[in-house]
């Protein structure tokens, strides 16, 4: 059986953007203590997913840098950016291990897009 994975990738811009801030908003006001701040950064890297997952990755990368910049401003590093990305990765794939369970055919759609996802997150880190 062959699967689409623009069909996950569908449905993720369908509901994954609220459960990526949700993830960012709490790995962010683990690392800095001031919640404006906190929510500044989760805002520009929800973006930068948002990108990613609309397959954009001119914007992608744009915004990738502008939130680099962010963080540095913020004593963050590349390792921070990682583990939040890392974070968000796993809570798509539990989201998507719960729901689509029974459905074979959207579960690999699904898994396919996230695979893809890794797969452009992958380059953009090491050229950072």
């Amino acid at each position: 059986m062959t699967t689409d994975p623009s069909e996950g990738f569908r449905g993720l811009q369908q509901w994954a953007e609220p459960i990526i801030f949700d993830r960012l908003l709490a790995a962010y006001r683990r690392f800095v203590r001031e919640e404006g701040l906190a929510r500044r950064l989760a805002r520009i890297h929800a973006r930068v997913w948002r990108a990613l997952i609309e397959c954009d990755m001119v914007g992608f990368e744009a915004l990738r840098e502008s939130l680099v910049g962010a963080l540095e401003a913020c004593h963050l590093t590349l390792d921070h950016l990682a583990e939040v990305d890392g974070e968000i990765m796993f809570e798509l794939l539990d989201v998507v291990i719960a729901r689509y369970n029974r459905s074979h055919r959207t579960a690999m759609a699904y898994h396919l897009a996230l695979m893809q996802l890794v797969g452009r997150i992958g380059p953009a880190r090491a050229a950072a």
